[in-house]
């Protein structure tokens, strides 16, 4: 029997249409600011669940009848060029047409075309709320949308209007985006980098990152589709899917919406097993949907180049914006810090990244040749041959290609797996670890039953070679493996140090280990 409900990836979740789990459940705090007429700003990255919470929170606070509240977004007046007076009327606009889905027509505000006052949004918020025995709760979305004046000119008017609440202005006003309130200088121009006394910064009260799911949440999203169904998500498929995902809710839903739709074509009698879910994270990385596509747009911001670049390369963070970039970054929901390390947010995330990054030279690559004769007559991968080949090639092409290349700093890494990608896509996967200050990238290469543990170093200092040889020796203890590939790249031009000294082989007995040593 097919299920009435489904996993959405799509716009907000709907409880008699989708699989979802309250959004408020652990969302006692804003109540409580609510509770206490505060300002108070709320933020996730995009499809986290930041829409879904607010229509929720709106109708539940209507339905209890306490307040009355609206969700409405400022995004019609988010584009640079715009006017603040015609920005004022997109905003009041956004409000008045969104106000009908949750108020009934006696609690709405007038309709903007029959307003006879000057038409600001402090204004109109004003006189809305002096109409109203009710406190308002109101949910403004997409404020990090704005720019510039436009930007200050609401800010100030919320401000404003918080010394009179909550008779004359809206009780509590929630500003909604991708970032904290303390991003929103970084959309106003150098001249304006002040905000000056009409700030509302010093008015809110709080500031409600949404987190991701847990491995509970998971198990309790899924078990909804099991009891309509009868279809299981087993534990260890559950534990699978939220070490790709990191718990983050459209990744969750999307692997589910995968295996289930696409992959078992909805045969609720078809066992789900780990072989769907590695098919489905397969299969949403190289469709690259919308979620995955916004996220990469990101890329090209040297915000996030300076962050990026560092994970891949295992670098230290040490230039001036490292905080704000850091901090930036971590909203965007690209990376996450764990006990100070800091790596890309799930597993996902750390897969597609180097694999779009390095598409280019996966395609100039591939026409390269042919990747047949890297694979043994048994089927299995020769890593030596393939690596010597890369040396080669590395040597002929680096300086021309990486000249050309976006992030320069993590250019070798990055080549490197654009090189092994083409083999894997035979049949192999490569599993990657990344982390800003290791000093290294660490790679696990499977194929056809085989391990091969390569771990690529930028020849930095001196001192590279040996510290090098001591991190995979730790590494190939950490999987209990004895043989692995330490991989330096030297990072003087060729004109200082020539290709016929610094492309070297060797194979080294270090700790207990057979290491081979490659350099280029």
């Amino acid at each position: 029997m097919k299920s009435k409900r489904y996993f959405n990836t799509t716009g907000f979740c709907m409880p008699e249409r989708h699989y979802m789990i309250d959004p408020l459940r652990n969302q006692k705090i804003i109540f409580d600011l609510i509770e206490k007429t505060q300002y108070f700003t709320i933020h996730a990255p995009r499809q986290t669940g930041k829409t879904t919470l607010l229509h929720e929170l709106a109708h539940r606070l209507n339905k209890e009848g306490n307040y009355i509240s609206v969700v409405f977004s400022v995004e019609s007046a988010g584009y640079r060029s715009i006017t603040e007076e015609i920005a004022n009327k997109k905003i009041i606009n956004s409000l008045y047409s969104s106000s009908g889905q949750y108020l009934n027509k006696k609690n709405c505000p007038i309709p903007p075309e029959k307003y006879t006052k000057d038409l600001t949004l402090e204004n109109y918020l004003i006189d809305w709320a002096i109409s109203q025995t009710k406190p308002i709760v109101l949910l403004l979305d997409e404020i990090d949308s704005l720019y510039d004046d436009v930007l200050v000119s609401v800010l100030r008017q919320l401000r404003n209007g918080f010394q009179i609440r909550p008779k004359r202005f809206p009780s509590t006003v929630a500003l909604v985006g991708l970032r904290d309130v303390r991003e929103y200088k970084t959309k106003v121009r150098p001249s304006e980098v002040s905000l000056g006394s009409g700030s509302p910064f010093n008015i809110k009260a709080e500031s409600i990152l949404l987190g991701t799911f847990t491995k509970e949440e998971i198990t309790e999203l899924y078990s909804q589709h099991t009891k309509d169904t009868g279809q299981i998500f087993l534990k260890e498929v559950v534990d699978r899917i939220y070490e790709l995902t990191g718990g983050q809710p459209w990744l969750v839903n999307a692997i589910a919406r995968e295996i289930v739709v696409k992959i078992l074509n909805e045969d609720f009698t078809k066992k789900i097993t780990l072989d769907h879910v590695e098919s489905a994270k397969e299969n949403i990385i190289q469709r690259r949907d919308t979620h995955l596509d916004s996220l990469l747009d990101k890329l090209k911001e040297s915000r996030v180049k300076n962050i990026v670049s560092a994970i891949i390369n295992g670098d230290s963070l040490v230039y001036d914006n490292f905080n704000d970039d850091l901090r930036y970054v971590i909203d965007l929901g690209i990376i996450k810090d764990i006990n100070n390390d800091i790596v890309f947010a799930n597993e996902i995330y750390g897969e597609i990244i180097p694999r779009v990054l390095n598409f280019q030279l996966q395609k100039n690559i591939r026409e390269q040749g042919t990747t047949s004769w890297y694979i043994k007559s048994n089927g299995k991968l020769d890593m030596d041959k393939l690596l010597k080949a890369f040396q080669e090639f590395y040597s002929e092409n680096s300086e021309v290609w990486l000249e050309r290349f976006d992030y320069k700093e993590a250019g070798p890494h990055l080549l490197l797996m654009a090189f092994l990608q083409r083999v894997i896509n035979g049949g192999g996967r490569i599993n990657r670890e990344m982390a800003v200050g290791t000093g290294r990238t660490d790679l696990l290469i499977e194929f056809n039953g085989d391990k091969f543990v390569l771990e690529l170093k930028l020849k930095r200092m001196p001192s590279a070679r040996q510290k090098g040889l001591d991190q995979i020796s730790r590494y190939l203890d950490t999987l209990g493996m004895t043989k692995g590939y330490l991989i330096l790249f030297e990072i003087k031009p060729s004109s200082i140090i020539p290709w016929e000294t610094r492309v070297k082989w060797e194979d080294i007995s270090h700790q207990n280990k057979n290491i081979t040593l490659v350099e280029m």
